[in-house]
């Protein structure tokens, strides 16, 4: 199969596509590849993680202010989100150790949608939740943070 005809088959079936270009490359056949799709599915792959990193950590936020607004409410499944929010978060860091550098700004720059959903979720009014992450990544990462 030929360049065109892989990128024909990109549009068409992308599994079929994947395995046929796999087979392609272990059989060091590159002049067939359709090289700007495969370029494209791995920066695909690294925004993914990207993405998990800034989803697990606004979900950890999330998670992190009905803990501290919500002291009533408090629950050992709420203690085991915030766990698991964590344990993604490290694992994902781990993986990708380049990923460190935007740990800094994450906290302030996922806060609002976190403050947003915390107060749907709470019906607690969004003025009710501070103006800025209360929160930085190291106490995120530490597994016996938990806000008072």
């Amino acid at each position: 199969m030929g360049h065109d005809e892989m990128a024909t088959l990109y549009d068409r079936d992308f599994y079929a596509w994947t395995q046929q270009t796999g087979g392609m490359l272990r059989r060091g056949c590159f002049d067939q590849v359709d090289m700007e799709h495969v370029a494209e599915e791995i920066e695909d792959m690294g925004n993914e993680k990207k993405h998990t990193l800034k989803s697990q950590t606004r979900r950890l936020i999330l998670h992190l202010l009905r803990w501290q607004f919500q002291p009533e409410r408090r629950s050992e499944s709420w203690i085991e989100t915030i766990g698991n929010a964590g344990d993604e978060i490290d694992d994902v860091l781990t993986e990708n150790p380049s990923l460190w550098p935007m740990t800094a700004n994450l906290p302030s720059e996922v806060y609002p949608r976190a403050a947003k959903r915390a107060a749907q979720e709470t019906g607690l009014p969004r003025k009710a939740f501070p103006p800025d992450c209360p929160y930085n990544f190291d106490q995120l990462v530490d597994d016996d943070f938990l806000p008072k």
